[in-house]
């Protein structure tokens, strides 16, 4: 249940409003009538999104701001105020509150501000729980796996979650790069003040540098009011810029910039604002590469890349599969009401056999998709949704088959480990992957061919996730 607290004086048509847009069971409102009883239902039981009226009869609506970041930052704050230039919800906003609503409330841009504001603070306050093994189903945003390359990935948090320096996140989409970030801000010191995530994709480009920096007044046709950004908003925080490789140019010196010296100036503003802000970088796409082919600022990149984390793909993490589509069955059977609570082997095949393009997310899609098929208590290999199996042709575009090269390169990192063991298991699956096209499949002259046992052969097609389709013809070779 979502919480929010209503701290204002005359909150009757308020509270009806927001109780419409925001309904029980689902959500529960609670009511301050002054800034002091506000500040102690703060105390005693932290709501999730507070709106904060600026008038109050004991004391300003700034001074209670104050008082609510004094116990906790991390609390959502959403102004609201009757007088329409709002110079004090501006200032309040340059010390880190969310947002500012005008009375009469519009009940669609109070959906979308205070549904933001709950986002972001469940963001905040969801712990990013990383194990090994399996957690319970009700725990949300969990990295699971005991893979030697996700072990890495843990070892790289702990190394620099402590460590105020900027961290690029690398990683293929849907690989869980948010949640790595969220656990680097939740095991830092920062982790008592504000975190907050942008995607930079989603943003159309006119409009993302005054979402970071903030704009003035009549800066640009529709800039009716000043705008604090999210840089100067979360001063003393930290800040996801997701898929930074798609972020413009120009944008980049800006960024660069605030990297260098923790300042900036508003859009159509010449004032210098100073922050502090821990920024965390994230994106799906080589940027090396991109700063190579000048698409991307080569000092950016530099400045952005003082600690990497590579996070692999699901194709390359065989081991953890059974575990993490058993705690998403677990975890969506709740959710759907469902009682499966087993996978069937054949099931679990076919699911190591694809290379799952969209990695973590499109394993919970699938899942999801199943359980809604699914009756009984077991998962079926019907009840799954089509799935292209992987073969010895398609396992690996040619494209990504030339290179491990890159690969090797992407991991020359000071924190990096087991390189020897990735670079021969990625070795293995460019080699396997061509010798069975050569062979057409039969596993019998593959084996042959490379000097190892069939066993050894089957191993390792099946610790890589590789299912090998053979064509009729040499069937018979792979007979025991």
């Amino acid at each position: 249940m979502n919480t929010l607290l209503l701290i204002d004086d005359d909150p009757d048509l308020m509270l009806e409003q927001v109780q419409h847009v925001f309904p029980a069971p689902s959500h529960r409102v609670d009511v301050a009538g002054t800034g002091t009883l506000g500040l102690e239902r703060v105390r005693a039981a932290p709501p999730d999104v507070i709106l904060l009226d600026l008038r109050l009869p004991d004391q300003s609506g700034l001074d209670v701001f104050r008082g609510i970041r004094q116990i906790d930052a991390r609390i959502p704050v959403i102004f609201v105020t009757m007088t329409k230039t709002a110079d004090t919800a501006i200032e309040a906003m340059k010390q880190g509150a969310f947002d500012y609503l005008f009375k009469p409330l519009n009940l669609q841009h109070v959906k979308r501000v205070v549904g933001e504001a709950l986002d972001v603070s469940r963001r905040m306050r969801a712990p990013a729980v990383v194990t090994e093994t399996a957690p319970d189903a009700d725990v949300e945003g969990a990295i699971l796996g005991g893979c030697p390359a996700m072990r890495e990935v843990y070892k790289a948090i702990g190394r620099v979650a402590g460590q105020d320096v900027t961290v690029l996140i690398s990683g293929e989409t849907g690989t869980g790069k948010e949640m790595i970030a969220r656990a680097i801000y939740q095991h830092s010191s920062r982790a008592k003040a504000p975190f907050m995530a942008l995607n930079c994709a989603a943003i159309p480009e006119n409009l993302l540098e005054s979402e970071l920096f903030g704009h003035e007044k009549g800066s640009f046709t529709g800039a009716d009011r000043r705008r604090i950004g999210k840089f100067e908003q979360c001063n003393h925080g930290t800040i996801l810029l997701d898929e930074i490789g798609d972020m413009p140019l120009a944008l980049q010196a800006k960024i660069l910039r605030l990297l260098q010296e923790q300042s900036f100036e508003r859009v159509g503003g010449n004032e210098t604002v100073r922050t502090d802000v821990r920024l965390i970088a994230a994106s799906h796409r080589d940027l090396k590469a991109l700063s190579d082919d000048e698409k991307f600022r080569a000092d950016l990149y530099y400045r952005l890349g003082v600690f990497t984390i590579h996070l692999p793909p699901l194709r390359e993490r065989g081991e953890d599969l059974p575990m993490l589509v058993q705690y998403y069955l677990r975890r969506f059977s709740r959710e759907l009401g469902r009682e499966v609570v087993t996978v069937d082997p054949e099931a679990l095949v076919r699911l190591h056999g694809y290379r799952f393009p969209g990695n973590i997310r499109e394993l919970q899609s699938v899942v999801k998709q199943a359980l809604l098929q699914a009756s009984g208590s077991v998962l079926l290999p019907s009840f799954l949704p089509e799935l292209p199996a992987t073969n010895a042709e398609t396992v690996r575009p040619a494209s990504e088959n030339l290179g491990l090269e890159a690969f090797i390169r992407q991991r020359l990192q000071p924190q990096s480990r087991d390189l020897y063991t990735q670079a021969h298991g990625e070795l293995d699956r460019f080699l396997l992957t061509q010798v069975l096209e050569y062979t057409g499949g039969s596993q019998h002259k593959a084996a042959r061919l490379l000097g190892i046992a069939r066993q050894t052969l089957r191993l390792k097609l099946r610790d890589l996730g590789i299912q090998v389709k053979q064509s009729v013809e040499t069937e018979n070779d792979d007979e025991p």
